[in-house]
């Protein structure tokens, strides 16, 4: 694939909500390297490498992504980051690869698969931790149908993408599933927990 718009620094001010910033192009072209890295995965059998340099210094900025893959509606992988750590395009072309292949609740892609591939792209702002004393204090904090939510407590972490409101619309019900997830009782709260949420750009 021809690669565009060559940078000699990333962009190092990309604020939480200028993902929307990214020009249709560049939108395209993070969706298709997102797309070889699961066919490289496939015929190689590791991961594509990837050089950030080579990309548009939007797509050069260190961002937190997930890649949610599905066929005929069925989920097979959902795989991310939520504290940057790499460039954007190197997070998704990781990311791709091991929802394809390393998602541990489902099986790892099967070539009839491939074909008509849904592929997903979230782009995450940073995290805000919030100063919440109680589940009350975090309900009325979480915004419906905007904020992902991250539960740490110890050992025990789980998130919710803002694509989860709408299979679960009411807040209560989307923190009781989200403790479920991390493996804690529907009603547990602790002096320990800590709580994060954030946005993410859809792609």
């Amino acid at each position: 694939m021809e690669r565009h718009g060559h940078h000699n620094q990333p962009l190092l001010d990309w604020d939480a909500a200028s993902a929307m910033d990214l020009t249709d192009h560049e939108r395209e072209l993070l969706r298709d390297t997102a797309f070889e890295s699961v066919e490289f995965g496939f015929a190689q059998q590791r991961e594509m490498p990837v050089s950030a340099v080579d990309y548009p210094a939007t797509l050069q900025v260190e961002k937190a992504s997930f890649v949610t893959l599905r066929h005929d509606g069925e989920l097979l992988g959902c795989i991310g980051t939520l504290r940057p750590r790499r460039p954007l395009v190197c997070d998704v072309v990781h990311n791709a690869y091991h929802a394809a292949f390393s998602d541990p609740r489902f099986a790892p892609l099967g070539a009839e698969q491939l074909t008509d591939l849904d592929l997903h792209i979230s782009i995450l702002s940073l995290l805000e931790h919030l100063d919440v004393q109680s589940e009350g204090d975090l309900l009325a904090q979480l915004r419906p149908g905007i904020d992902g939510l991250l539960i740490e407590d110890g050992a025990r972490a789980a998130t919710f993408l803002p694509a989860m409101w709408p299979r679960l619309p009411d807040p209560r019900t989307f923190l009781r599933a989200l403790k479920e997830k991390a493996q804690l009782p529907p009603n547990y709260w602790s002096e320990t927990i800590r709580t994060y949420r954030y946005t993410a750009f859809e792609i």
